[in-house]
């Protein structure tokens, strides 16, 4: 029985194939991070971590919970104080998009209906981010980002 040789070529192409398709799906995986990337959240991160402690120290203090829901094409996001009573903020600026690009990325025109504010949005299914900022009655800014499941 007589069988065949592997030779130097052969193993070389195997070689040469395998780390070309691994070099291939690397490039292009960081391709698509670089064209997907958002972009910067702070321009100076430095000055920006110098704040933190206080900015949390704020937010906290107001005490508010935030909830989102969609239904029937309508984005209702509830603010609530520690007692559970509806919040009316000083201004409510909103982006909601996909946590992975920008891509669909909508800025809803929020109104304050006496319990929640409430914005005609479609969204398709799957996960979806709501970074808000809202600022309070004393001025106080409180951002956070807020994750919406929809089914």
């Amino acid at each position: 029985m007589a069988g065949r040789q592997i030779t130097g070529r052969q193993v070389l192409a195997g070689f040469v194939a395998a780390f070309s398709l691994i070099i291939g799906v690397n490039l292009v995986l960081a391709w698509n991070a670089v064209k997907t990337f958002p972009g910067l959240e702070v321009r100076n991160s430095y000055v920006a971590s110098q704040e933190f402690d206080d900015r949390k120290a704020a937010q906290e203090a107001l005490g508010w919970v935030i909830r989102a829901d969609h239904a029937d094409g309508e984005l209702r996001l509830a603010i609530t104080d520690r007692a559970g009573d509806p919040v009316s903020v000083q201004s409510l600026d909103a982006t909601v998009g996909r946590a992975t690009h920008v891509h669909d990325d909508q800025k809803p025109e929020f109104t304050f209906d006496g319990a929640a504010y409430t914005a005609p949005v479609r969204l398709a299914d799957g996960n979806w981010n709501i970074r808000m900022v809202a600022i309070a009655a004393d001025g106080t800014e409180f951002t956070q980002r807020v994750v919406l499941v929809k089914k």
